[in-house]
């Protein structure tokens, strides 16, 4: 069965937590592909205040950018996907995955890659006892990781985890799987804030990233 998966967020700006992340997951997991989705307009954190149109084009560059055997990332495999940035309002991912769901027809496993945070307060999210519905939920989580034990997640779990990653790509949906990976302590605010003061972000963004804010000149102080 072909394996598809999402990647969310808002990549404000793209950096190589992320895209070292998006690397092993589609490694462990066997994805054909994974979509790399910028968010246009988050509804659990402040819109970011560089627009969607230069995150996108960010985003391209590091996918693009690397150069697999000459010592840079494997990119092959990742997409950027604009989907959520050309829908209007707010972004949703039930509605995301109803449409690529809808898109991809049901022979093909669908897999939404979050952070274990994300997790813990799944409820929160719009109809978010959907989301097993349209695909898997693949949390990339730290060594050490631990479940929510009690509360609405927990109990929604139930009947869903499951350990077996060969079960994510023989079904196109309903299992929950937690992944131990390499997630780098790479904080894009603080990248942001290092921009905005004139600080170097070299070796902690995309070289070609790098170029493009400059020549944009984005983050700077009345951006941050």
């Amino acid at each position: 069965m072909k394996a598809v998966g999402i990647f969310g967020g808002t990549f404000d700006p793209v950096h190589i937590g992320h895209l070292r992340t998006a690397v092993e997951l589609r490694e462990h997991l066997g994805l054909d592909e994974l979509h790399l989705m910028p968010s246009a307009r988050p509804p659990h954190r402040e819109r970011p205040g560089v627009s969607a149109e230069h995150r996108l084009a960010m985003l391209r560059l590091a996918i693009d950018g690397g150069e697999p055997g000459d010592g840079g990332l494997d990119c092959d495999g990742l997409l950027a996907d604009d989907r959520e940035l050309r829908r209007e309002g707010l972004s949703y991912t039930v509605e995301t995955l109803a449409q690529l769901r809808n898109e991809l027809g049901g022979d093909v496993a669908l897999c939404l890659c979050i952070g274990m945070d994300s997790l813990v307060n799944l409820h929160t999210w719009q109809r978010w006892q959907e989301l097993s519905d349209y695909a898997h939920i693949v949390v990339a989580a730290r060594p050490g990781w631990h479940l929510p034990e009690t509360g609405p997640v927990a109990q929604w779990l139930a009947g869903r985890y499951t350990d077996d990653v060969q079960l994510i790509s023989h079904s196109p949906s309903g299992r929950v799987l937690v992944e131990a990976m390499t997630l780098l302590p790479v904080s894009a605010t603080q990248i942001r804030e290092n921009l905005a003061t004139g600080h170097s972000v070299r070796y902690l963004v995309p070289d070609a990233v790098i170029q493009y804010i400059h020549q944009h000149g984005l983050y700077k102080q009345e951006n941050s």
